[in-house]
């Protein structure tokens, strides 16, 4: 099996606990708590060399996790799934297992992610009137992120998946281009 597909696996399971409705936890503050772990796994190489080092027992590895959930308040939804992945040794995978979790989650709650590059900064108006034509074309509600790129000349391009929308002017000058030199 490979990391992705482990990583998914976990984060099914996760999803499946903290699904609305069935869990005291709402997702979005699962994630948070996380995130917050991962964070502090991130921010200190001992921690990390501990919690994945195959040298340090298990109990010792779950007496940490224990204190750094308390220490960030995490709930015991989310700190019983830490001691899941520090017993079959995939806290190292927390990052992956997080970006699984946050698709697979996005996926059930009819969430759609979309990239989007503009020549300029959108104003906030321009970002509203973009997500609501954004999820009238996919029939989805819309997670966006927003990046510059001054190549694009003007207007913006939007992927969502493998679906591309070029509204840009680099774009169109390319079509032009193309049509006119399928005219010659």
């Amino acid at each position: 099996m490979t990391l992705s597909a482990v990583a998914t696996r976990y984060a099914n399971a996760l999803a499946d606990v903290v699904s609305p409705g069935s869990s005291p936890i709402r997702p979005e503050a699962a994630l948070e708590e996380l995130r917050a772990f991962e964070a502090a796994l991130k921010s200190s190489v001992e921690l990390h060399n501990a919690l994945t080092s195959p040298s340090v027992p298990v109990g010792r590895k779950r007496a940490v996790v224990g204190r750094i959930s308390d220490t960030l308040k995490i709930s015991p939804i989310v700190r019983n799934f830490l001691f899941v992945l520090v017993d079959h040794r995939r806290i190292a995978s927390l990052t992956e297992i997080l970006h699984s979790f946050e698709l697979i989650m996005d996926e059930r709650l009819g969430f759609a992610r979309a990239e989007i590059s503009s020549a300029r900064e959108l104003t906030e108006p321009q970002r509203t009137a973009l997500s609501a034509q954004l999820a009238q074309l996919t029939g989805k509600q819309i997670r966006m992120r927003f990046a510059v790129d001054e190549a694009l000349i003007g207007g913006a391009v939007a992927r969502i998946g493998s679906t591309v929308y070029d509204g840009s002017v680099r774009g169109q000058l390319q079509t032009l281009e193309r049509r006119l030199s399928t005219e010659r």
